[in-house]
């Protein structure tokens, strides 16, 4: 749509492109050591060059008037009066074939949707016939589209035959999509370079494209110098981290230092006692062996007392039992002498 808007022939009387300028006016600029990329000429002078801006100014023109329909057709009651019944009919008419082409749009992506969905489970024959009436429905969409194209041709022909409706619409560009806007932005741009193109002669082309190998080369040898600051900036802050670094170690040190004197003395004391603990230990050890040695020497003592005792006592009880043995002996043998003597004296 765009090519057949930019495609379509002057409607309006357009400004005097010899008067259109730059945004900003070079004359009044300070002294800009990007001089050489300022064209020398703000006017231009060749038919040639008149004509492609006068074109490229009615395809903006009529850019800004198109994307301001959708606008149009959604405020109806409050443009009508505004843009009158002619324009109003039209945008009703390019509305109505919108919504027409909407709609085919979308019954060809269901349908596209749905036959990707069956496709696996219909028979080829089925999945033809489907794809040849999706086929179709699209080349029917052409002469739509052709009605759409033609309804806007038409539309924009009776705004440029109404100026004063076409200002009013124009003052709407606050209800224009970003989307719009962005796009008109990028052909106001592009006006830009291309003014500024046609305005450049070839020998200031010759002269731009050295300065900016110029620019190009002085901006490696400047990248070079930096990188060479920057790595000598680096080596200096690494070596000023390493002086940091050391001061830190330094005074680690003397703290470990402190600490390590604290430690030898804590250790000295703790020797100390560990001396006079181990002597201490070793008088309670050796007054423990003396004492269990004096008591194995008592419990020797006493064990050979009590045998010695024992063996004394079976010693004596031997003793009166033989004592005791030889006096019944005795007995005996005066019993029988007693009684030898009574026999021989019955005789």
């Amino acid at each position: 749509m765009a090519l057949d808007i930019l495609a379509m022939a002057p409607l309006y009387q357009a400004p005097a492109i010899n008067r259109i300028g730059p945004k900003t006016d070079p004359s009044n600029r300070p002294a800009d050591p990007l001089k050489p990329l300022v064209p020398s000429r703000t006017k231009l002078t060749t038919i040639e060059a008149k004509r492609i801006m006068s074109i490229l100014d009615e395809a903006i023109y009529k850019v800004e008037l198109v994307t301001l329909l959708s606008y149009v057709a959604s405020n109806r009651e409050d443009v009508e009066g505004m843009l009158g019944e002619d324009i109003m009919r039209a945008v009703r008419e390019h509305e109505d074939l919108c919504q027409v082409l909407l709609e085919n749009i979308r019954c060809l992506k269901e349908k596209e949707r749905q036959l990707q969905e069956q496709e696996e489970a219909e028979e080829e024959g089925w999945l033809r016939d489907r794809l040849l009436s999706i086929e179709l429905q699209k080349s029917s969409l052409l002469p739509l589209m052709q009605q759409i194209k033609d309804s806007t041709k038409n539309i924009l022909r009776l705004l440029l035959s109404n100026p004063q409706a076409a200002r009013l619409l124009q003052m709407q560009m606050q209800s224009r999509s970003a989307e719009a806007q962005n796009f008109i932005d990028s052909l106001i741009e592009l006006r830009g370079f291309l003014f500024e193109k046609l305005v450049t002669s070839p020998m200031e082309a010759r002269d731009k494209a050295q300065f900016i190998q110029d620019i190009n080369r002085q901006n490696s040898n400047n990248q070079q110098i930096i990188d060479t600051l920057e790595n000598e900036l680096a080596e200096r802050m690494k070596n000023r981290n390493a002086e940091e670094e050391l001061e830190d170690l330094e005074a680690v040190h003397r703290e470990e230092k402190i600490t390590l004197e604290e430690l030898r003395w804590r250790h000295k004391v703790l020797v100390e006692e560990f001396v006079q603990i181990r002597e201490e230990r070793e008088i309670n050890s050796k007054k423990r062996m003396e004492a269990e040695q004096e008591m194995v020497r008592m419990v020797r003592a006493a064990t050979l007392i009590q045998a010695f005792w024992k063996g004394y006592l079976v010693r004596s009880l031997l003793r009166s039992k033989k004592k005791r043995g030889k006096g019944k002996a005795k007995g005996k043998e005066k019993g029988k002498q007693k009684g030898k003597e009574k026999g021989k004296g019955k005789k």
